[in-house]
């Protein structure tokens, strides 16, 4: 695992997997909570790409995973975030690129893609309908509040009966940084992406029973050009459905 500093002097932890390529590497961008190895490498999603004879690459989001974790919420956002990658395609001199974002990632890989360059293929992941009308993550079916209330208590009977119990179990789960979390949880993106202004093929994958990427149609018809496909599974078990890697290979592998 490697390290650069970021443009406000915070460490964001990659990795990179496969050798040369004649298409551009593919960058992959973790959800909330969990790291590039729990959403990417577990799932198999990483070595169906280096079996393809791709070149992966994937930070861990600050906050998250081996990077710096801050608790300031003025040092997070997905607007944030993808300057963070901005600075990661920078330092391994990267000019194009397939980028892949789940999630969380997939909010920060919208707002990096609508710069109009350097995306060859994009592939959204876990969104739906909230991008388009929220600017970010479906609030809708979580409330941000609640998520960050849950993040910080100390009552397992408040955590039992909160909705966004699942968030905290994941985050205790892989040992992340609650207060972390929480502070990307109160400066998460609520203002519109210029969706429009997408000029890379886009295809959004998501899984049928995820509240947090309901209506996936809507997204796609807000981006010129892009397919929509579900699979099954959840917002945390969708990455897991047999069709949900081969599509995510097929597609930027064309």
């Amino acid at each position: 695992m490697d390290r650069f500093i970021s443009f406000d002097g915070t460490g964001i932890a990659y990795q990179v997997w496969g050798g040369p390529s004649p298409l551009p590497p593919v960058v992959l961008h973790h959800g909330f909570v969990v790291d590039a190895t729990t959403n990417f490498v577990a799932p198999g999603v990483v070595a169906a790409l280096v079996a393809a004879g791709r070149r992966v690459v994937a930070p861990d989001a600050r906050g998250h995973g081996a990077s710096d974790k801050p608790h300031d919420p003025d040092r997070y956002g997905e607007d944030v975030m993808a300057r963070d990658l901005a600075g990661l395609l920078d330092t391994l001199g990267l000019d194009t690129v397939d980028l892949v974002g789940y999630s969380m990632g997939a909010v920060v890989a919208a707002i990096f893609a609508s710069g109009g360059k350097g995306v060859r293929r994009l592939v959204l992941s876990g969104v739906g309908a909230g991008v388009v009308e929220l600017g970010g993550l479906d609030t809708r079916a979580m409330p941000p509040a609640e998520v960050a209330a849950v993040l910080l208590t100390s009552s397992e009977s408040a955590i039992g009966a909160s909705p966004a119990a699942p968030f905290r179990r994941l985050a205790d789960a892989v040992g992340a940084d609650r207060a972390a979390l929480a502070a990307q949880v109160h400066a998460a993106h609520r203002t519109p992406i210029a969706l429009d202004r997408i000029t890379a093929p886009t295809l959004v994958l998501t899984g049928q029973d995820d509240p947090l990427a309901a209506r996936p149609e809507v997204l796609a018809g807000a981006i010129p050009g892009a397919r929509w496909r579900v699979v099954s599974g959840d917002h945390l078990t969708a990455l897991r459905s047999p069709a949900y890697t081969p599509a995510l290979v097929e597609f930027v592998t064309g």
